[in-house]
């Protein structure tokens, strides 16, 4: 069993650290080989994992976009696989995330990124994440804009995850963010990616306890005058939007 850790421990680094020059065939067995860790984890021992991740957390910073969506990509499956080890090195793991949503050239990196930290986000739950949380929050916040649908999807659906774990510590920050993201909802509500605008439906219920309802019937009145059509609809097919609108004065 040791010699078999070893072996992969030795593949992982040959694979992380192959040129982008090489063969087409030699770049899809790397991928294939990171599409395979999730069954090595299960049989790694402790010891083993710290080696995997501290090589992960080396290439995550790595020049070439390939390594580091590589890197990505098995931070996450990490992340599923061995969240008692990712804990261990929580700080570590989110610091590489974070990193990794401002990634300048590759959405595919953000993309892996984005999703490891929901991973990460629901095998914690929410908690400690200290500052991160602010950062997470702030980046994600932006890539709900991003032209790359997949993008778009994850960042939805973290935003929504972040709804949930704010908490007291974070509400008024978090109540901050959600005002300034409302064009975002509005416009992705109609994304032209179905799955992009079932997410951000998800996310704006997620948003909803956080927006001020005051005076919220006298407003109404006012809107159901302006946009009777529009009001009734809502009303009829989306209630929690409409109250959402009405909450923030966006009709």
């Amino acid at each position: 069993m040791k010699d078999s850790m070893d072996q992969t421990q030795r593949l992982l680094g040959q694979s992380l650290s192959t040129p982008t020059s090489k063969p087409k065939k030699k770049r899809t067995a790397v991928i294939s080989f990171f599409s395979k860790i999730s069954w090595k984890l299960r049989f790694q021992k402790r010891e083993s994992l710290k080696n995997v991740f501290f090589i992960l957390a080396e290439r995550a910073r790595d020049p070439s976009a390939k390594k580091r969506y590589l890197a990505m990509k098995g931070l996450g499956t990490m992340a599923n696989e061995a969240p008692n080890q990712v804990r261990k090195y929580k700080k570590i793991v989110l610091d590489l995330l974070v990193h990794g949503l401002y990634d300048p050239v590759s959405s595919e990196v953000i993309h892996e990124s984005l999703k490891a930290l929901s991973i990460i986000l629901g095998k914690i739950q929410g908690k400690s994440l200290g500052s991160f949380f602010i950062d997470i929050t702030l980046q994600t916040r932006i890539l709900l804009d991003d032209e790359n649908d997949n993008v778009r999807y994850s960042a939805f659906v973290l935003f929504g995850q972040l709804a949930a774990f704010a908490g007291r510590k974070w509400k008024k920050f978090f109540i901050s963010q959600v005002k300034q993201t409302r064009d975002s909802l509005l416009t992705h509500l109609q994304d032209s990616n179905p799955q992009v605008a079932k997410a951000c439906k998800t996310t704006v219920r997620a948003c909803s306890p956080y927006l001020k309802l005051r005076k919220e019937y006298n407003f109404q009145n006012e809107e159901e005058r302006r946009n009777p059509k529009l009001c009734r609809q809502l009303s009829h097919c989306h209630p929690e939007l409409l109250q959402f609108f009405y909450a923030n004065k966006i009709l």
